[in-house]
């Protein structure tokens, strides 16, 4: 084990002085490496349990009525789950073994000129997400801040844009400070999470049953669209996942880092999308920010849930959509990384959330969802093909930052199979995340073995003549 650290150590050390990348986009050595397994579980639980994710399970929900029962919304989710902590672990391994970010990743796939357009698709979706989640952390901000004044102050954005601000001062501080504002948050939100579940159970209960338990539902095409929602929700984040890999400390096993995700995932994710929907059943809206104080006909206690939802924006935004966007800043105008983390809040400033969360656009939410899964179902397609069946887990990480080197410029095969599997991803877009990845894995494999004869792409790949 020491002696595979220190050649990847020495790597590291070459690597930093060929290529005119910022050093945030370098592989991250052995030592640079801070996050433990128990800072990375805290890390998952603080991004499962955010007030999207109970969006998401409100959207069951319309007008007062349930499209899917209680049954049904719950099976939906653990499949999901068991299907994202499964990418997660596949995808996160060349990261964690190298220590290279999601960005230099993708040039292996689509080159250093197709990373731009893959990188984008990441990039952009994620931003929308931080504008959508600071929105409505504003919105319980503003709750907090009516309470205490006794309804003298009033104007969500002015917390919006306060809120914000907050959040781009956090994340110049990069992972450290995601891991303590992580574990603090973890505990809290468990700790309110099931507060809330026993009032909803305790006061809320034949609501919740007339409307959610005891309704129809449907096992059809409504049934599976939801899990390619829940899917497409996480999609962003486990395409990325080396990101996150690459911090956390060496010496884990495959197995033990998929339980890194499936645990956590499982706990907060689950929860959030049942309370999210209870709360919908219970109040008929489906915006929790604004659900929540109804429920809680306690001034101080609506004033705590409002700041555990602050807190929880905050939390899930440094992990999930503020350091991928970043990276691809970085990479795009070879700016350091607080410039980019700064334009990334500014960005998100100008998202228009407001318009995504209304009470009467939670449909749209879920389309816009399964949109952007249909390039991202494509994206990690073609990255698992690459790595274990093209290349069998064998990567030379220098020549990923070689400007000049056999992934310099478009691969075609790569940029033409993610087109053509979300071309087939929006002939059914309820299902667009399994239906882009099925059709691009395969169109790859196929291109990579028949198109593009003499292509430097296939150097290193089981096509490589």
């Amino acid at each position: 084990m020491s002696t595979k650290i220190e050649n990847f150590d020495t790597e590291v050390t070459q690597i930093e002085h060929g290529t005119g990348l910022d050093e945030s986009l370098h592989p991250k050595s052995a030592e640079e490496r801070t996050v433990k397994p128990r800072d990375y579980i805290f890390m998952w639980m603080g991004d499962g349990v955010n007030i999207g994710n109970m969006t998401l399970g409100a959207s069951v929900i319309i007008a007062g009525v349930a499209t899917l029962n209680v049954f049904q919304t719950i099976l939906a989710a653990l499949i999901s789950i068991g299907i994202i902590s499964t990418i997660f672990a596949l995808n996160d391994r060349l990261g964690y073994r190298s220590g290279i970010p999601y960005v230099v990743q993708l040039r292996m796939s689509f080159g250093t000129k197709g990373t731009v357009i893959s990188s984008l698709l990441r990039g952009i979706p994620a931003i929308v997400w931080y504008g959508i989640q600071s929105w409505i952390g504003g919105t319980a901000l503003n709750e907090f801040a009516k309470i205490v004044t006794n309804g003298s102050f009033d104007n969500i954005v002015i917390c919006f844009i306060g809120l914000q601000l907050v959040q781009i001062v956090i994340s110049l501080y990069g992972f450290h400070a995601i891991k303590w504002v992580e574990t603090v948050a973890s505990v809290v939100f468990m700790i309110g999470l099931i507060y809330v579940f026993g009032i909803l159970v305790t006061s809320y209960g034949t609501e919740i049953t007339q409307t959610w338990v005891q309704a129809e539902g449907t096992w059809g095409l409504p049934f599976f669209a939801l899990i390619m929602v829940f899917l497409g929700n996480y999609a962003g984040i486990f395409v990325s996942a080396a990101d996150y890999s690459r911090e956390l400390k060496t010496g884990l096993s495959d197995k033990k880092r998929g339980a890194l995700y499936f645990i956590p995932i499982t706990i907060s994710y689950g929860f959030v999308i049942v309370i999210g929907a209870m709360l919908a059943a219970a109040t008929g809206i489906t915006n929790p920010a604004l659900a929540l104080p109804v429920v809680i006909d306690n001034p101080y206690i609506s004033a705590g849930v409002s700041l555990f939802i602050v807190i929880t924006v905050i939390a899930t935004n440094m992990v999930a959509n503020v350091v991928p966007p970043a990276y691809v800043i970085t990479l795009l105008t070879k700016l350091k990384y607080k410039a980019s983390v700064t334009i990334t809040g500014l960005l998100a400033l100008c998202a228009f959330p407001w318009l995504l969360i209304q009470d009467s656009s939670a449909a749209g939410l879920n389309m816009f969802v399964l949109i952007y899964s249909a390039f991202l179902g494509p994206v990690i397609s073609i990255l698992l093909v690459e790595y274990y069946i093209l290349r069998k887990q064998r990567v030379n990480t220098a020549e990923l930052y070689n400007e000049e080197g056999s992934y310099t410029g478009y691969n075609p095969a790569g940029l033409l199979a993610m087109f053509i599997g979300a071309a087939a991803a929006f002939l059914l877009v309820e299902l667009a995340w399994i239906i882009g990845l099925v059709v691009a894995g395969l169109a790859y494999y196929l291109l990579s073995k028949y198109a593009f004869k003499g292509s430097s792409f296939k150097k290193g790949t089981i096509f490589d003549k």
